[in-house]
């Protein structure tokens, strides 16, 4: 199959490619952003990144295995730290529906960060799979990410976006933390993101149990 009839390197895949790449990018350097910066262009992307995504060709899978993983768990936590560092108290919000829980309505602690970096893990590995540039590699990756996006990712994107959107448009001076350290700070002295005393943020949360239900 050549380059011209191989989806891998059709439109839909070439531009999905490139707002993922641009949405890691982003999420890669998100302490450098101002908060109310952060949020516009987060509350910008993930529609954009929802749509093309939505588009990818679906493909069956050629093989038994799956592809090899690069984001680490320490490659997870930084940026994680990154978003959080950056969103502070309007990081956490209540999920009042639970597509795993459906016959409750009790809102489930979230977070706009964990969803972002979920979404990170597996965007950034498409990314650098695709970049390898063997076909049946890349055609893996498409499959798989599609797959992802379907069952995972997707979600967590609407999810996060719903939160993002409130944050945008809401009538609440949105400030950022003064006191908060930056995260070269955090690093050097190791701080425990659990020690952080959250009863106070602006969308409360039940953290510890939305990690306890996953």
């Amino acid at each position: 199959m050549d380059q011209i009839e191989n989806p891998v390197y059709s439109k839909n895949v070439v531009e999905f490619t490139a707002v993922a790449n641009e949405y890691c990018s982003f999420i890669e350097q998100a302490d450098k952003f101002e908060l109310k910066d952060f949020i516009d262009k987060s509350h910008k992307i993930l529609p954009f990144l929802y749509l093309k995504a939505a588009m990818l060709p679906e493909l069956d899978t050629r093989y038994e295995e799956f592809n090899e993983r690069f984001v680490t768990e320490n490659d997870y936590n930084l940026v994680h730290k990154k978003i959080l560092t950056r969103l502070g108290q309007y990081d956490s919000y209540e999920e009042v529906f639970d597509p795993l829980h459906q016959e409750t309505e009790t809102p489930v602690g979230a977070s706009i960060a964990e969803n972002m970096t979920d979404m990170y893990q597996d965007l950034k590995d498409f990314i650098l799979l695709y970049q390898i540039g063997s076909n049946e590699v890349m055609y893996e990756a498409v499959w798989e990410c599609r797959q992802s996006f379907e069952h995972y990712w997707g979600q967590r994107l609407t999810n996060a976006l719903r939160a993002l959107h409130f944050l945008r448009y809401s009538d609440e001076e949105i400030e950022a933390d003064e006191n908060a350290l930056p995260l070269e700070e955090n690093d050097k002295e190791e701080t425990n993101l659990d020690d952080i005393d959250t009863q106070d943020w602006f969308i409360s949360r039940r953290q510890e149990d939305y990690r306890d239900e996953e």
